[in-house]
């Protein structure tokens, strides 16, 4: 595979398989970082994601874990995904919560009809 040489992590690998999707690393794409969070913080830390220019929005699965999903519209490389997961580390720390991963759809356009 042609492109950047990303490290050997778990970050790279996910950054890998996004352009290996055949995704345009060149070109902006939304991003969702999850923040794992206790009940009582997930407002908080909301607020404070959206503060940092993210859109936030609250989850709770079926044994009532919240997360909390900050998305944002980058350009997605290595270091924009390690500045992002710190930032949203250092937001949320003092409220309980602790990134948990981030994934995106990439941007592949669909083909049309």
């Amino acid at each position: 595979m042609s492109g950047p040489d990303y490290p050997d992590d778990a970050d790279g690998d996910a950054l890998r398989r996004v352009a290996g999707s055949g995704s345009d690393m060149s070109k902006p794409m939304l991003v969702d970082f999850m923040i794992a969070a206790g009940a009582g913080a997930t407002e908080s830390i909301a607020t404070g994601a959206r503060a940092l220019g993210y859109v936030a929005a609250i989850d709770r699965n079926d044994r009532g874990e919240r997360t909390v999903y900050c998305s944002k519209q980058m350009l997605l490389d290595y270091d924009s995904v390690i500045t992002a997961q710190r930032e949203l580390d250092e937001m949320s720390a003092p409220f309980g919560g602790r990134t948990d991963g981030w994934g995106t759809s990439g941007n592949l356009e669909a083909p049309r009809p």
